[in-house]
């Protein structure tokens, strides 16, 4: 019995599956945004496809530090559009922050805590927060000022807890009036603006660089100190014995391999705890562009990572399906990626449009 000639190629589904975007999406769902982006030049469907997708994750917002215009002072807001890796401008923010405020993503927002605002002609810190609640249209929402008083030069995370909707953030560290480095820790309810006091940092910190691991332990490390910076790390946990029940505390774990102010963190996504770039403290060390990840376990130890191509201090710096996006900082506007599977960092093609007076006070979190 001859095969039929109508039968169509064995080649017939593939063609007929590639030619679907939907195909595509789902593969870029694996491939990362970084592959994913390689993937839009295939065909049209790929491009169709993986730009859907990409438009479906969150993209990294950068609050700039205050701006000064005709109207007075404002901090100017830009998202990235992962599509089309441009930077769309949202609504400003009133009242703005002259410089050290803090983002963090809670609760499908990104709230802006903190930081030193202008009062007359005279810089002051400030309590007030605000929450940036939509991706197309800055709608922003005053919350509770902080219970604690004005903060700023900290590091802001959010708590996740399974049991309650409330949307909490922990501030680690900080600087005073006084320019003095903090070691305060403090758990803020953003409904109320209701500070509790946590255990106290080994050591006051300025700008360090912060984490929630996936196990729910805290990671602080680098930040200026009284009169330079440090290299030192400590990780916020359960004692290693005792009680389920007992009261969580830091301990000191192996430091860097040299002192970081100004630096950035996040968590890889195989759990490590990556700190980037930084300056070295005093006024004539230049920035720094290295990077380098901490792994807690059995050997817990810190090992390098590509340097960034541009040195960088006070940035925005997030992370997302397998890669550390950064953005912006002192007297930089542009940005880059760093993609875990090659291990490498890329130039995004566009910078943000401006940096503003000083180039400081930029932050940033996904939206």
């Amino acid at each position: 019995m001859h095969p039929s000639t109508t039968s169509a190629p064995p080649s017939w589904h593939v063609e007929h599956a590639t030619s679907l975007p939907e195909i595509w999406a789902r593969i870029a769902v694996f491939a990362g945004p970084v592959g994913a982006w390689q993937m839009t030049g295939v065909c049209r469907a790929a491009r169709e496809g993986v730009k859907g997708h990409l438009r479906s994750l969150p993209g990294l917002v950068v609050v700039n530090g205050g701006v000064r215009t005709a109207t007075g002072l404002v901090s100017d807001v830009w998202r990235l559009d992962l599509a089309s890796l441009q930077w769309e401008s949202m609504a400003a923010l009133v009242p703005a922050r002259v410089t050290d405020h803090m983002c963090c993503a809670v609760g499908g927002s990104v709230a802006v805590i903190g930081g030193r605002t202008l009062v007359g002609n005279v810089i002051t810190e400030t309590a007030s927060v605000e929450a940036i609640s939509s991706r197309k249209e800055a709608v922003y929402v005053s919350l509770p000022p902080l219970s604690c008083g004005g903060i700023w030069a900290a590091a802001a995370i959010a708590v996740e807890e399974s049991d309650s909707a409330a949307r909490k953030v922990l501030l680690l560290g900080g600087s005073d009036s006084s320019y003095y480095p903090l070691s305060r820790v403090q758990l803020v309810d953003l409904a109320t603006g209701v500070c509790t006091p946590q255990p106290h940092l080994l050591c006051g910190r300025a700008y360090p660089a912060a984490a929630r691991l996936p196990d729910g332990r805290v990671v602080c490390a680098g930040g200026g100190i009284d009169g330079g910076c440090t290299s030192s790390a400590e990780v916020l946990g359960p004692p290693k014995q005792g009680a389920q029940d007992a009261a969580w505390t830091w301990t000191e774990m192996a430091a860097m391999s040299t002192g970081r102010y100004g630096c950035n963190g996040c968590v890889m996504s195989d759990g490590r705890f990556a700190v980037l770039g930084g300056g070295g403290g005093a006024s004539d060390e230049p920035m720094l562009s290295s990077c380098e990840v901490l792994t807690i376990g059995v050997s817990t130890h810190w090992e390098p990572l590509p340097p960034m191509h541009d040195a960088r201090t006070h940035f925005a710096c997030a992370a997302m399906a397998g890669c550390i996006n950064v953005a912006g900082g002192r007297n930089r506007q542009s940005a880059e990626v760093f993609d875990e599977f090659l291990g490498r960092w890329l130039r995004l093609p566009h910078n943000l449009p401006h940096i503003g007076h000083t180039g400081q006070g930029v932050s940033g979190a996904l939206l």
